[in-house]
Order: structure tokens, then C-alpha cells, then sequence
């Protein structure tokens, strides 16, 4: 899944640590997580990290590959799930506008001449939950046929845009990049800045999110789709933040109707990744309720309300083919936690 190399742009100092206890103190069983550990290191060569909350507290965090609590990890797709939480911070000052309305009059400036006719029958909310019905081809395994053409397209908008809207698909899901760009591109327009500068301001400061990196601008819009670079830590601060219903450290970050809708099952997704909600996939692993942000090679947070946890696993995204985490939430996480494997 090829896509621009990200330009690192520090925003400042590394982030304050996390509080943190043992597991026991957190009602965790420690000796499955240092059995994943263990599996991570024999089984897992790119993995980068493993770090676990639970209770609000850090209760594990192992590096590997020569990653630290300082490293900044390209994100890849789970870039997604940031743009959702922006989208909904901006949808909330912009006093709740229709997200069933059409996307033309949140990108009338921008929209190219030669949009397909059906373009302006798109939602927002179709754009949130991936069922414009726009033209596309997904893989198994997420690969995205068209996202070269569309990497190396002069316009990124006017190539989404220009999409032929497939009317039988529209309301179905397919996993399209280009749905998340769009996403992108509409709060540009809704606040006059990209969305890393928003982001800075609005999500990352209140989340004492001290640095971070997104691939460069191209008219004006951060990569709605990739491009996004953070620590592991940071990474559970956020998924905190969702846990929380968007609240961090009892301050209101996230719009709370808004996150509830992002972690919930919205449409039915793929076999293997699961529903999905606002750029979040979601569902039930093993019986436990889940939302997971999810990017190429294995960078994925996973916030699970009813265990009060979150789980972070980043990894080398230099790769065609990976192993996916799930493996060890499945067999070594979730039983920590006190869930009961399958």
C-alpha cells in the first residue's frame, strides 16, 4: 500500500510519562502479558511496540527493533480514526449540521467541474462509514488498487470526486481511502486550516500530545487517509480519550454522542477486521466489545469500554506482508484482562 513518506514536523517536546502501577493493582493477570511479550519478540520481528491500560493506568510497555517511548511511528491508515475525531470536534462547533446532507455544499469551492454526476448525492455520513458507493477495489487483506493512481493524481479532491458513484453500492461498505481524504478535505473548509494544525490545537494539546508529524499538505489538506506519526504513548492517550467517551482527565476533548457513534458498528465490514463505525472498526473479539484503529503493518489501538483497557501495538509499516496483533490480543491480552479465550 504505497502512499507519500511522511515530512516530520516535530510540534515540540516528547510527551509527560504516563501514570503507571503493575498489573495486579489493575485486577491484570502479568503473566500473560510477559507471555506476549515473550511471542512478540520470537514471532513478531517488526512489531515496534506493546503497551497496555487499564484503569487509567499504564500497566505494561515493552519496545522492540530499537523503537523507545520517544519514537515517532507512522501511523498508516489508523490516520483514519484521527481524522473521524477531528471531523467530530468541528462538526460540534459548527452547531450539529446535517451529516445525511449532501458533501457539495461543504466542498463547493473545491469541487471540480468534472464530478461525476452522483458525486453530489454523497453524505457525510456515507464518507464517515466508508458507503459512498463510489467506484473501488479492496483486497482481503485492505489493499487498495486505485491508491497509486490516486497518490500520483495532480488533485487528490478531484480524484475522488471524479469517481464514478456506483448507485447499487451506495449505503454498502468498501474500505476507500478516499472517502477518509474527503473527510479531510471538508474540515479544511468547515475551519480554514489543515488538519494537523487543527489537530495540534484542538485534540493533541488538551491530550498533552507534544509531538507528532503528518505527511505534507496538498491543497491545503493533510492526508486524510495516512500520513499521521505518533508515539505509542500517545497512541494510549488517545485511545484513553475514546475510552473516557471523550473526556481526558476529567476535561472534554471529544463531543460524547459523536465518539459513542465512532466506536460503534455502523455498517457491516470484512470478516477478519469487523464492523465499522466512523473510521473505526468495531465489534466483538472473542465475545468482548471492541473498537480498534487499524493501519498497514499492524498499527492499532484497541479501546474495550467493558474492560476499561486499551491496547497499543505499533510496527514497522515498511512491509507487503505482516502478522497481525489480534493474534496476541486474542491469545495472551484479552485472558490478562480476565476475558475468557474462545
Amino acid at each position: 500500500m504505497p502512499h507519500p513518506a511522511p515530512l516530520i514536523v516535530s510540534s515540540g517536546s516528547f510527551s509527560a510519562p504516563l501514570p503507571s502501577c503493575s498489573p495486579e493493582e489493575q485486577q491484570t493477570d502479568g503473566f500473560p502479558l510477559l507471555q506476549a511479550d515473550r511471542a512478540a519478540e520470537r514471532n513478531f520481528p517488526k512489531l515496534r511496540s506493546f503497551l497496555l491500560m487499564r484503569g487509567g493506568k499504564l500497566v505494561f510497555e515493552r519496545y522492540y527493533g530499537g523503537a523507545t517511548a520517544e519514537t515517532l511511528h507512522d501511523l498508516r491508515s489508523a490516520t483514519k480514526s484521527f481524522t473521524a475525531a477531528l471531523v467530530g470536534i468541528a462538526h460540534e462547533r459548527r452547531g450539529e449540521p446535517d451529516l445525511d446532507g449532501s458533501v457539495f455544499g461543504h466542498l463547493e469551492r473545491v469541487w471540480p467541474k468534472d464530478a461525476h454526476p452522483l458525486a453530489e448525492e454523497i453524505t457525510l455520513r456515507q464518507l464517515l462509514t466508508m458507503t459512498s458507493g463510489c467506484y473501488w477495489k479492496t483486497g482481503r487483506s485492505l489493499g487498495e488498487a486505485l491508491l497509486r493512481p490516486f497518490h500520483r493524481s495532480r488533485s487528490w479532491i478531484s480524484f475522488a470526486l471524479r469517481l464514478p458513484v456506483m448507485p447499487e453500492q451506495r449505503g454498502v461498505f468498501t474500505y476507500r481511502s478516499t472517502d477518509s481524504h474527503l473527510l479531510s478535505a471538508i474540515l479544511t473548509e468547515w475551519t480554514g486550516e489543515d488538519a494537523f494544525t487543527f489537530a495540534r490545537r484542538e485534540l493533541f494539546e488538551p491530550l498533552g500530545i507534544r509531538s507528532a508529524a503528518w505527511s505534507p499538505v496538498r491543497e491545503g489538506v493533510s492526508a486524510g487517509h495516512i500520513g499521521l506519526a505518533l508515539t505509542a504513548r500517545d497512541l494510549a492517550r488517545f485511545g484513553l480519550c475514546c475510552l473516557g467517551g471523550g473526556l481526558y482527565e476529567e476535561r472534554r476533548v471529544l463531543p460524547a454522542e459523536w465518539t459513542k457513534q465512532m466506536l460503534t458498528p455502523q455498517t457491516e465490514g470484512y470478516e477478519g477486521f469487523g464492523d465499522y463505525g466512523f473510521q473505526w472498526w468495531a465489534g466483538e473479539l472473542d465475545g468482548v466489545p471492541y473498537a480498534c484503529a487499524h493501519g498497514h503493518g499492524g498499527q492499532q489501538i484497541y479501546v474495550l469500554p467493558t474492560l476499561d483497557a486499551v491496547a497499543v501495538f505499533t510496527s514497522d509499516s515498511r512491509v507487503s506482508r505482516y502478522k497481525n496483533p489480534r493474534q496476541l490480543m486474542r491469545k495472551f491480552v484479552l485472558p490478562a484482562l480476565g476475558a475468557a479465550k474462545s
